[in-house]
């Protein structure tokens, strides 16, 4: 059982894991690097802050006492954890820029706290919250700024808006390319959720197409099994050769089911893209299954009627399985069937197929616990619907059951 949910869970990740790959590489190997080593990337960080803040306080520093430091060194720290509480530390470095402002009376490192701050809420929320937080955050700067201008503005207020100006500029580009980040990531995290979806798609179609061989076969090997073996029980005694014929079918009915049951379970351990992923039976083998029906006691006529079936290996699949389906029915449910028919006429692009019989008791009338549960008429209609078909079974007027399909093939007159 393990196995079996290791090999179906390894499908369902292939699609994702191999998008994942490629989102991979599409970073680049500095992005790549830091994406694995977060702290790393924390640790540029603060130091790009501090590249960026040590000319002001080198230019600045007689007279200003050690709070131009005290206010870097916080600005720093608090930037260490802007990964994990991005709001708290934007609102911690907004006040920090103000008290900046104000006690420093520079101006050389106003935003630069910001940007990374801005950055990492950007990364994480919205664009709209990001924006909002990217005015509030820095108009507080802002205002100290034009309170109390710095002493190397007084001849030229104009500087003050223009400095002013550029700072909020470069907390809109900062939080630009934050959002830009978050798209992109929340872009890739969809297109790998859409991956994970249609691998588990393909996943439960290809489980479902394997249960419907299974039930195909199963159904139809069994059923044809029983049958004989009840025969060959009954006429040993009276015609040992005709019983020997019918205990030879038995084994080769067997054999076959065997043999298909080995091919179509071999899909879910073979990785060569050219293994066989169904049986195939060419149209000639219709009249070698109607033949084994009727050694099985079925009292078959077999009518062919139209140019030959399309030569797609699975349209002749699907036309030998609702064939396959409708005689293990009537051999399963049927009780006192003296005449079955069997028609498959193709007109043009069309194939219809029919199976009826006068049993009494079919499907309906069976035991209850003679009954399937109704997968085989669901798996006929599946797999008409795979060429636009249709497939109807009930009751037949008065006497038995009927089965009629319908399938359209879509490329006429390319498979003759």
């Amino acid at each position: 059982m393990s196995e079996q949910v290791s090999v179906r869970e390894a499908t369902e990740r292939t699609a994702a894991a191999s998008l994942a790959e490629f989102a991979a590489r599409r970073r680049g190997p500095v992005r790549r690097f830091f994406v694995k080593h977060p702290v790393a990337m924390d640790t540029v960080v603060v130091l790009a802050y501090l590249l960026l803040t040590a000319p002001g306080i080198v230019l600045r520093a007689d007279g200003q006492g050690p709070w131009p430091l005290v206010i870097v060194g916080l600005t720093a720290t608090a930037l260490c954890f802007r990964r994990f509480r991005p709001i708290p530390v934007l609102v911690a470095v907004a006040l920090l820029e103000v008290v900046a402002v104000v006690v420093d009376s520079s101006v050389t490192n106003v935003g630069a706290g910001l940007w990374f701050a801005l950055y990492a809420v950007a990364v994480k929320q919205p664009a709209k919250f990001s924006f909002l937080a990217t005015i509030a955050a820095t108009l507080p700067a802002l205002l100290a700024l034009a309170v109390r201008p710095p002493d190397a503005f007084d001849a030229v207020p104009l500087l003050i808006w223009v400095t002013g100006a550029l700072v909020l500029l470069s907390e809109i580009v900062a939080t630009g390319i934050g959002v830009t980040v978050r798209r992109d990531r929340l872009h890739t995290k969809e297109l790998l959720a859409r991956a994970q979806e249609n691998a588990e798609l393909a996943s439960v179609t290809e489980r479902t197409r394997i249960a419907r061989e299974m039930h195909d076969v199963v159904a139809h090997s069994l059923s044809v099994m029983i049958a004989l073996s009840d025969g060959a029980g009954v006429v040993i005694k009276r015609d040992q050769e005709r019983a020997s014929e019918v205990l030879e079918e038995l084994s080769k009915t067997g054999r076959a089911a065997l043999a298909d049951m080995r091919r179509v379970l071999g899909v879910l351990r073979d990785t060569d893209d050219d293994a066989p992923l169904l049986p195939l039976p060419a149209e000639k083998s219709l009249t070698s299954l109607v033949e084994s029906f009727r050694l099985a006691g079925l009292p078959i006529r077999y009518t062919r009627s139209g140019p030959a079936l399309p030569s797609d290996p699975a349209f002749q699949l699907t036309v030998y399985r609702i064939v396959q389906e409708s005689l293990t029915n009537v051999l399963r449910y049927g009780k006192r069937v003296t005449a079955v028919e069997v028609t498959v006429t193709r007109e043009g692009d069309k194939v219809k197929i029919k199976v009826s019989d006068d049993g009494r008791g079919t499907m309906e009338g069976a035991p209850a616990e003679s009954v399937g549960a109704g997968l085989g008429i669901v798996g006929m209609a599946e797999r008409a619907s795979i060429y636009a078909g249709t497939v109807h079974a009930g009751p037949a007027p008065g006497d038995g059951w009927i089965v009629d399909a319908a399938l359209v093939w879509p490329d006429n007159g390319g498979d003759e």
